[in-house]
């Protein structure tokens, strides 16, 4: 187990170098220049050359990177340009939002979609399972930003008993994690669906029949919990790109989140807060997936930490 924790952590943090890395070379090698927004659209080239000087944007780009590698041991990724405070502390006091968006999306999922995807393994090749399956599919389809504006529509214009945006009171939350959930709904339901079809039509399942097991005890005991492994590494995973920001979504409802940070953070080619956005969703999203991982020995008595056991 150890000797698993270690490759992992290892794997996890040469993920998130990589990607923090990635990050540090694209946004320098895209259009724009910092210094013109800091200093405003009338300041003067010297002007503008001081301001690169303090940032430190007049050095060649592998001396900008050492001193990054430098302030990332330090805990320290820069001062935000347009926020001018720690980029850290900034992306810190929006975190919180993301996570409880991001938590209340995948709830909601889980508890539509696992009961969902049952129903219509159950119901497989029925004309009932093909209409609930292509509603699914109809769901997948549609653009996150399309059905956040039908739902602000419909609940807060026509029909106003919902907030439009923000998170004055807890009812902000209902109309952006409901975008969200459905899509990922329309994802995992079919997931489920097929792993649960697997599963009721394994030998396995049969002789669990034949000992006389009830059908709730075989649908929900025995197929669901073979299914499980699956099913949470996907809710793992939707739920750590959650983390990331959620960034149409958060910009229709004005949520005050990660996306919304990073979207002005890119119109201002403000740097340090883009490196910090990057570094603490890495950070969150890899070890989502490490939890996930040691979860599968609960899940599936097979499963053993780097191998997994044949039944």
């Amino acid at each position: 187990m150890i000797r698993y924790l270690t490759t992992r952590l290892g794997q996890s943090l040469l993920t998130v170098f990589l990607t923090i890395t990635a990050v540090f070379v694209l946004i320098r090698l895209a259009p724009g220049d910092p210094a013109y927004s800091y200093a405003g659209p009338l300041a003067s080239g010297e002007e503008l050359d001081r301001v690169r000087t303090q940032m430190g944007l007049d050095q060649p780009l592998i001396v900008q990177y050492a001193k990054f590698l430098g302030d990332i041991v330090t805990g320290n990724v820069g001062t935000s340009y347009s926020f001018r405070q720690p980029a850290v502390d900034v992306v810190l006091q929006r975190l919180p939002n993301t996570i409880t968006l991001a938590l209340a999306s995948i709830v909601l999922a889980a508890v539509i979609s696992i009961p969902l995807g049952v129903w219509m393994a159950r119901r497989a090749d029925t004309g009932r399972e093909l209409g609930v399956n292509m509603l699914t599919i109809a769901g997948q389809s549609m653009p996150d930003f399309w059905i956040g504006i039908v739902l602000l529509t419909v609940f807060a214009v026509t029909f106003p008993i919902l907030p439009a945006a923000g998170f004055d009171s807890w009812g902000g939350i209902v109309l952006p994690a409901t975008t969200i959930a459905i899509l990922q709904v329309a994802l995992l339901s079919r997931m489920v669906r097929r792993e649960m079809g697997g599963a009721l039509s394994s030998p396995w399942f049969t002789v669990a029949r034949s000992r006389g097991v009830s059908q709730n005890g075989l649908i929900w005991g025995y197929a669901l919990r073979n299914s499980a492994v699956p099913v949470v590494t996907a809710l793992g995973t939707r739920f750590a790109s959650m983390l990331n920001g959620v960034v149409v979504v958060e910009v229709v409802f004005g949520w005050p989140g990660i996306g919304s940070l990073v979207v002005r953070a890119l119109e201002t080619r403000d740097y340090p807060l883009i490196q910090a956005t990057v570094l603490v969703t890495a950070a969150l999203a890899v070890a989502v997936q490490l939890l996930v991982d040691l979860c599968y020995p609960l899940l599936d008595p097979r499963v053993r930490l780097g191998r997994k056991v044949s039944a």
